[in-house]
Parts: C-alpha cells; structure tokens; sequence
C-alpha cells in the first residue's frame, strides 16, 4: 500500500508543478505598440494571443506618413526561459525571421532578425532591442 500513496503524493505533486508552470508564464497575451517609432515616422504594434500553451504573435507597421511598404506579419510562439519567448514569423511580403521577446515590467523588448528577405523596405521594422509599451490585454 505504501507504494502506492508514494506514487500518488509524486504523480500529484508533478500535475500541481506542471500548473505551477503554465500559471507562470500565462499573461503574456496583451497589445503593445510603439506609436513614436523610427524617431516619430512611424508605429508598431503587436498582439499576443494565449490558449493554455498555445502562444500566437501577429504585428504590423507602416510609417506615419504612408510610404513605403507596411508589412503584417505573424507566427507561433514558445516560453523559452524565465519571461522570454521565442517566435518565427512570416509577414505580408513574404519575408521570414526569428524574433525575442523579453518582459521588461509592464512593457515588452522585442529583437527581430530576418532569415528570408523578399521585399526589403520591411526591413526597416525588424530590429534589436524594441520597446514596446503594453496598449491593452486582449
């Protein structure tokens, strides 16, 4: 009998531990943006979307005064460390990357890197080290 609760009180605490996780990295899900971006000519703006594990970026970006390319993109997302997720995107031109997002408060750091360029002038959004300030939950 002894075997029994033992594995019991282990398979419990395992479940609780797994919750334990998933409640800690819940909240992502949220609106960012940065409607000052590129020093004022432009805006970016990104939506987390969460379902249990299921985590989903989308974002978009155009420059205020309407030239050039406005890319809309989005991709699967994964917790890859303490307040850190991980995504690959596609955008609306057909260009690809890798991005990092990373907590800072109440705000978001997100660092984009390209693997497949087919329209450049996107090129422009996707940078390092972006401050975006959180605009809604969702």
């Amino acid at each position: 009998m002894k075997p029994v609760c033992s594995f019991l009180l282990a398979a419990s605490l395992t479940i609780l531990a797994g919750f334990t996780v998933q409640a800690a990295d819940s909240g992502w899900a949220g609106q960012y943006a940065d409607k000052k971006f590129l020093g004022g000519k432009a805006v970016f703006q990104l939506t987390i979307e969460q379902s249990g594990s299921a985590i989903q970026v989308s974002f978009d970006a155009a420059h205020n005064d309407a030239h050039g390319a406005a890319p809309e993109g989005q991709g699967a997302a994964r917790v890859s460390g303490k307040d850190t997720l991980e995504f690959k995107f596609e955008d609306s031109f057909g260009n690809a990357g890798t991005g990092t997002i990373k907590r800072a408060g109440d705000d978001i750091i997100l660092s984009m890197k390209t693997t497949r360029v087919k329209e450049a002038r996107c090129l422009v959004f996707y940078q390092q080290n972006m401050r975006l300030k959180r605009a809604g939950k969702k």
